[in-house]
Protein backbone atom coordinates (compact mmCIF):
# COMPACT_ATOMS: atom_id res chain seq x y z
CA UNK A 1 0.00 0.00 0.00
CA UNK A 2 1.28 3.29 -1.04
CA UNK A 3 0.51 6.13 2.13
CA UNK A 4 1.65 9.41 2.25
CA UNK A 5 3.24 11.11 5.35
CA UNK A 6 -0.64 11.56 6.45
CA UNK A 7 -0.95 8.24 7.21
CA UNK A 8 -3.59 8.43 4.19
CA UNK A 9 -3.88 5.72 1.22
CA UNK A 10 -2.92 7.13 -1.99
CA UNK A 11 -6.27 5.90 -3.17
CA UNK A 12 -7.57 9.12 -1.15
CA UNK A 13 -5.84 11.94 -2.66
CA UNK A 14 -7.75 13.01 -5.63
CA UNK A 15 -8.31 16.21 -7.09
CA UNK A 16 -12.00 16.41 -5.44
CA UNK A 17 -10.61 16.37 -2.12
CA UNK A 18 -7.84 18.80 -2.68
CA UNK A 19 -10.06 21.21 -4.65
CA UNK A 20 -12.50 20.68 -1.49
CA UNK A 21 -9.55 21.72 0.97
CA UNK A 22 -10.00 18.11 2.91
CA UNK A 23 -6.06 17.90 2.23
CA UNK A 24 -3.18 19.08 4.23
CA UNK A 25 0.42 19.19 3.49
CA UNK A 26 0.90 15.84 4.92
CA UNK A 27 -1.10 14.48 2.91
CA UNK A 28 1.15 15.14 -0.66
CA UNK A 29 4.33 14.05 1.69
CA UNK A 30 5.33 11.02 0.48
CA UNK A 31 5.78 8.31 3.24
CA UNK A 32 8.91 6.96 4.43
CA UNK A 33 7.69 3.22 3.92
CA UNK A 34 6.92 4.40 0.41
CA UNK A 35 10.45 5.48 -0.31
CA UNK A 36 11.84 2.38 1.76
CA UNK A 37 9.37 0.48 -0.94
CA UNK A 38 11.11 1.93 -3.84
CA UNK A 39 14.40 1.59 -2.52
CA UNK A 40 13.91 -2.44 -2.57
CA UNK A 41 12.26 -2.32 -5.82
CA UNK A 42 15.62 -0.71 -7.16
CA UNK A 43 17.71 -3.12 -5.25
CA UNK A 44 15.53 -5.48 -6.99
CA UNK A 45 16.29 -4.60 -10.39
CA UNK A 46 20.07 -4.14 -9.82
CA UNK A 47 19.93 -0.40 -9.53
CA UNK A 48 21.92 0.19 -6.42
CA UNK A 49 22.43 3.84 -6.93
CA UNK A 50 19.15 4.50 -7.35
CA UNK A 51 18.00 2.17 -4.42
CA UNK A 52 20.55 4.68 -1.81
CA UNK A 53 19.18 7.62 -3.16
CA UNK A 54 15.53 6.08 -1.90
CA UNK A 55 16.98 4.93 1.46
CA UNK A 56 18.54 8.30 1.98
CA UNK A 57 15.16 10.22 1.05
CA UNK A 58 13.27 8.10 3.56
CA UNK A 59 15.80 9.18 6.25
CA UNK A 60 15.06 12.97 4.86
CA UNK A 61 11.41 12.81 5.16
CA UNK A 62 11.22 12.76 8.80
CA UNK A 63 13.23 16.14 8.49
CA UNK A 64 11.50 19.40 9.07
CA UNK A 65 11.61 21.05 5.37
CA UNK A 66 14.01 23.94 6.90
CA UNK A 67 16.52 21.32 7.65
CA UNK A 68 16.42 19.63 4.76
CA UNK A 69 16.94 22.94 2.59
CA UNK A 70 20.27 23.55 4.92
CA UNK A 71 21.63 20.55 4.39
CA UNK A 72 21.45 20.97 0.50
CA UNK A 73 22.49 24.38 1.06
CA UNK A 74 25.52 22.97 3.64
CA UNK A 75 26.61 20.76 0.42
CA UNK A 76 27.06 23.26 -2.56
CA UNK A 77 30.38 23.91 -2.51
CA UNK A 78 32.22 26.75 -0.84
CA UNK A 79 28.92 26.94 1.80
CA UNK A 80 30.72 25.14 4.53
CA UNK A 81 33.81 24.38 6.38
CA UNK A 82 35.24 20.55 7.02
CA UNK A 83 34.08 21.32 10.77
CA UNK A 84 30.65 22.26 9.52
CA UNK A 85 29.97 19.25 7.40
CA UNK A 86 31.20 16.68 10.04
CA UNK A 87 28.90 18.90 12.84
CA UNK A 88 26.22 18.39 10.16
CA UNK A 89 26.66 14.59 10.20
CA UNK A 90 26.57 14.03 13.74
CA UNK A 91 23.36 15.98 13.59
CA UNK A 92 22.06 13.40 11.52
CA UNK A 93 23.63 10.45 13.01
CA UNK A 94 21.61 11.32 16.10
CA UNK A 95 18.15 11.85 14.28
CA UNK A 96 18.94 8.92 12.97
CA UNK A 97 19.57 9.90 9.34
CA UNK A 98 23.25 7.61 8.92
CA UNK A 99 22.93 6.82 5.42
CA UNK A 100 22.69 10.76 4.94
CA UNK A 101 25.26 11.12 7.74
CA UNK A 102 27.25 9.23 5.44
CA UNK A 103 27.27 11.04 2.63
CA UNK A 104 27.74 14.26 4.43
CA UNK A 105 30.90 13.05 5.37
CA UNK A 106 31.98 11.46 1.84
CA UNK A 107 31.06 15.18 0.66
CA UNK A 108 33.35 16.45 2.83
CA UNK A 109 36.66 14.32 1.95
CA UNK A 110 35.91 14.84 -1.48
CA UNK A 111 35.57 18.76 -1.01
CA UNK A 112 38.04 18.84 1.13
CA UNK A 113 40.63 17.05 -1.81
CA UNK A 114 39.03 19.24 -4.38
CA UNK A 115 39.29 22.97 -2.51
CA UNK A 116 35.26 23.46 -2.20
CA UNK A 117 35.17 23.70 1.43
CA UNK A 118 34.38 27.53 2.43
Amino acid sequence: MTKAFSGRDSGELDLDRLSAEELGADDVRIHPDTLRAQAEVARRHANPQLAANFARAAELALLPEAEVLALYEALRPHRATGEELDALAARLEGVPAPLCAELVREAAAVYARRGLLA
